[in-house]
């Protein structure tokens, strides 16, 4: 239903400012970019908006999830990577009611046809979504099994029709300072960025992660949208994404700009390559207990039979 109010009334007067200021923002970056809003704009206002914690309705199952049991919740929910909202693994479930993410857009542009915006609500709605139990291994020789809700990031990408020139995808954090408080810190080259290959971005493993335990994605785990990526070390699975580019040249990544040799484009789990500081050939799971044996660490975090080929004559001790 429309609710008329006087025209005398100013809308950052009736929306939370903060709120009012980023949803601006958003729509300026959009008009300056030449991105049409018809896939996200008008709805995101009359959409119902979910919160952390909710459940997403009708989650499929998904015949990609491994049968291994699932992390504690409490353990994925507390024990994050997560620099925007603080450095200590405890920091971003600490900060996590900082971080308002409704409403929220995407902006979608760069070597496509049908550059657009699209709200988080409009992508909850268009997007049927599965639960996806997969590994997760950290570049630090940590792991969890997380069940993520979400769904394949081609069925987003395909949407607003790459070109034949869009040999990467690019992708960005939100930057906003006031709401992430380890942006307040020169700790990182803000905003945080990515990127996957075209043909990684395209493969029906990554998904764009809504949820988890079947419940819409805490603020402390890359809300409102994160990458996930389950055969690459979890940095490349950026969190609280507000802008994907299609382009031709590889997009700089954050930790890979920050130390190449430690931090490779690729990022691919590899047992074979160990990091500079600590050996990648096992690793720990979380909530196992401190003196849990370690576990052997599996190429392509045990998803190689899906992707090797993606790498076929890649020289993967140089391309890391």
């Amino acid at each position: 239903m429309l609710i008329k109010r006087p025209s005398d009334i100013p809308a950052s007067e009736i929306t939370p400012r903060s709120v009012y200021l980023r949803r601006r923002e958003f729509l300026q970056t959009a008009a300056s970019a030449g991105v049409g809003a018809a896939l996200g704009g008008a709805s995101l206002l009359s959409a119902p908006a979910a919160r952390a914690g909710e459940p997403i309705p009708d989650v499929r199952p998904s015949r990609f999830s491994t049968d291994e049991t699932p992390t504690d919740r409490e353990d994925i929910t507390s024990y994050n990577n997560f620099y925007e909202l603080g450095t200590d693994k405890r920091d971003p479930k600490r900060n996590a009611d900082q971080l308002e993410t409704r409403p929220w857009q995407v902006v979608v542009e760069g070597e496509c046809e049908a550059p657009g915006v699209i709200g988080i609500e409009d992508i909850l709605r268009d997007f049927p979504q599965e639960e996806r139990i997969y590994r997760l291994r950290c570049v630090e020789a940590w792991a969890m099994v997380v069940p993520w809700v979400g769904f394949p990031l081609a069925d987003l990408l395909t949407r607003f029709k790459p070109t034949s020139k869009a040999k990467y995808v690019a992708f960005e954090t939100l930057y906003d300072p006031e709401m992430l408080p380890g942006q307040r810190r020169s700790v990182l080259d803000w905003p945080y960025r990515e990127g996957l290959r075209m043909d990684e971005a395209m493969h029906p493993l990554t998904i764009l992660a809504t949820g988890l335990y079947g419940e819409i994605l805490p603020s402390q785990n890359g809300a409102p949208l994160r990458l996930v990526v389950p055969w690459k070390y979890g940095f490349k699975s950026i969190k609280s994404i507000v802008r994907i580019h299609f382009t031709a040249d590889q997009p700089p990544a954050t930790w890979n700009m920050m130390q190449p040799s430690e931090y490779g484009f690729y990022a691919n789990v590899n047992p074979e390559v160990d990091h500079p500081r600590w050996s990648q050939k096992s690793h720990r799971m979380i909530g196992a207990g401190l003196f849990a044996r370690k576990r052997p660490t599996l190429k392509f975090n045990g998803y190689g039979e899906q992707v090797a080929s993606l790498y076929d004559g890649m020289n993967l001790a140089e391309f890391y």
